[in-house]
């Protein structure tokens, strides 16, 4: 399933239409968007970054992220349930040929790749997986991004060193049980659960070579713009639903001077206020996607990927900041009614919240201060 650029957006723009359709009450009554995100791996649209060669777009980090934007402003819940895939495209392309020879053909063929990483209980970031010298494996993972929709599934587990060992199983390994119990607030559909193992088995062949070295990765500032990306959508929808409850749905309170609401100043300044916030998180989204590119145009030169984390942090923060605020903005271009569950409007401070809180923005701006004033490096993990 070979596209060029051209190709996949026009994909994008046929496809994105539908996926927006009935977001809002997928959402409300819990209907996990299968078919929607089997769709979106059909269409190819997973391999915008896969090099021409290879039978991919070879889209710049730019491209892709102006793709994410759109793909969030239809429906925030798949953008995020997707990301485990738009992540391993992005870590195979400075992986080992083999890597890519075993993964790309599989992306081309319309998969989806989930991830369970992340475990509840002991310290942030820490595995306590096992995995025995014959390979089998056993534990409990939580935030199993997209892992109910996919076919490929990316875990890590410690070994008997101590080391940890990462590997990508199919989503039918005997032994894996992936739970619907994600219970958040927001982004409710992201199959966001619990993965549980049990003795399963691992083969040689299934464990991926890691590059060694503690130096900067590009794959980090990528996937944390990608929640940016996903704020910044969800800021772009927030204007769409305004815009939409103010001219078909709103009344003006009873002493504005106003006939229609549309003509009230107050709803039109909440109305602008959001519409500059969605514009400007974009811009930042993109401003700081187009330091990724340039950090791979210099063979990674270390300087340009610590310019790149800390404009990708920058971007985190205003893009999550603007999220919120248009999310609880948007109440106030109607009254009453437009509180009642049955519009579902809460849903975008809802899953703006979730997403900020997967890397709190106020270590984003200390961060940030702290490169400006001293030249401290941004930490060396996966939050930046």
């Amino acid at each position: 399933m070979t596209a060029d650029l051209a190709e996949l957006r026009r994909r994008a723009a046929e496809l994105l239409p539908s996926l927006a359709e009935g977001a809002a009450e997928r959402e409300r009554i819990r209907e996990l968007p299968h078919k929607q995100i089997r769709a979106l791996a059909a269409a190819g649209l997973f391999t915008f970054r896969i090099p021409a060669e290879h039978g991919g777009a070879g889209a710049t980090v730019e491209e892709v992220f102006a793709f994410l934007i759109d793909l969030a402003a239809a429906d925030s819940n798949i953008a995020q349930a997707v990301r485990p895939s738009f992540g391993r495209v992005e870590h195979l392309l400075s992986a080992s040929e083999e890597e890519r020879a075993r993964w790309y053909p599989r992306f081309l063929a319309g998969d989806v790749f989930g991830n369970a990483g992340w475990e509840l209980g002991g310290p942030s970031g820490a595995v306590r997986t096992r995995i025995s010298a014959d390979g089998k494996v056993d534990g409990s993972k939580y935030y199993s991004t997209g892992a109910l929709y996919a076919d490929w599934i990316g875990l890590a587990a410690v070994g008997d060193d101590g080391e940890r060992v990462y590997f990508t199983l199919p989503s039918d390994r005997e032994g894996l049980e992936l739970v619907d119990d994600f219970d958040g607030i927001g982004q409710r559909l992201t199959a966001s659960g619990t993965t549980r193992l049990t003795a399963v088995t691992v083969h040689p062949s299934e464990i991926a070579k890691r590059a060694h070295g503690a130096g900067r990765s590009p794959v980090t500032p990528f996937l944390q713009l990608y929640l940016a990306a996903v704020e910044a959508g969800i800021a772009r929808n927030a204007l769409e639903d305004a815009v939409a409850f103010a001219r078909d749905r709103a009344r003006p309170i009873e002493h504005s001077s106003a006939g229609r609401s549309v003509d009230d100043p107050y709803v039109q300044h909440a109305v602008g206020e959001i519409a500059a916030r969605a514009y400007a998180a974009e811009a930042a989204v993109l401003r700081a996607a187009s330091a990724i590119d340039r950090a791979w145009a210099g063979d990674l030169d270390p300087d340009l990927l610590t310019t790149a984390a800390v404009e990708v942090a920058q971007a985190q923060f205003f893009a999550a900041e603007s999220a919120l605020k248009a999310g609880e903005l948007l109440f106030d271009v109607g009254g009453g009614s437009a509180v009642a569950r049955s519009h579902n409007l809460d849903r975008h401070w809802r899953n703006a919240r979730t997403v900020a809180n997967h890397n709190p923005r106020a270590w984003k701006a200390a961060v940030v201060g702290a490169h400006r004033l001293n030249g401290t490096e941004p930490p060396l993990n996966g939050l930046f």
